[in-house]
Parts: C-alpha cells; structure tokens; sequence
C-alpha cells in the first residue's frame, strides 16, 4: 500500500504546477482525498480535499482561485493543479487518503516558488 507524491520543483512566482498522487496497491475510488503542505517551521495545513461521493471539494482561503483538485479513478490518481503561486506556497506537499479507519500519507514533494 503506497501513496506516491510527484510534480514538484522550483517555479517562478505567478508560474503553475500540477501535483500527482498515485495510489498502489489499493484503490482510491472509496477514499477522500487531501493535499496538505509543510513550510520551514511552520505546522502541517489542509491545503485542500475531495470527497468520494459527489466529488465536492473544498479548499483553504489561501489557495481558492487558484489551486484545483481533482481525481481520476482509472488511473488511481489524485491531481492538485496550481496556478499563479506566490512565494508563501513554497512548502512540501503531501497526499493523503482516509477511510474509515485506513489513512495513508504520501512521502511529500517539494515545491519551490521563488524568482
């Protein structure tokens, strides 16, 4: 059972990426998802997340506009699109799948904006 984080890097400030978060070994259809990040020396924040239901998503003041979730179950992924990132977003990114008493985290990717 694996989560698998990737698409990081160093963009410039206003620039955009697009995260992944690759499941194995069980199957992301009945598990919310979230994308959390960690910045130097500042506590782990919900960045945003999407349900399995209806697919309803929710996202943090800091990101709304901006950011975009979203999943595809054929391929047992999970997307966080980003666009026009400032520099206060620079911070490793993790995934993360729970239900019901299952929760797993992916190992985090870094993302860098800077000039």
């Amino acid at each position: 059972v694996q989560l698998q984080a990737s698409g990081g890097g160093l963009v410039q400030p206003g620039g955009s990426l697009r995260l992944s978060c690759a499941a194995s070994g069980f199957t992301l259809d009945d598990y919310a998802i979230g994308w959390f990040r960690q910045a130097p020396g500042k506590e782990r924040e919900g960045v945003s997340c999407i349900s399995t239901s209806d697919g309803s998503t929710t996202y943090a003041d800091s990101v709304k506009g901006r950011f975009t979730i979203s999943r595809d179950n054929a391929k047992n992924t999970v997307y966080l699109q980003m666009s026009s990132l400032k520099p206060e977003d620079t911070a490793v990114y993790y995934c993360n799948a729970h239900y019901m008493w299952r929760n797993y985290w992916g190992q985090g990717t870094q993302v860098t904006v800077s000039s």
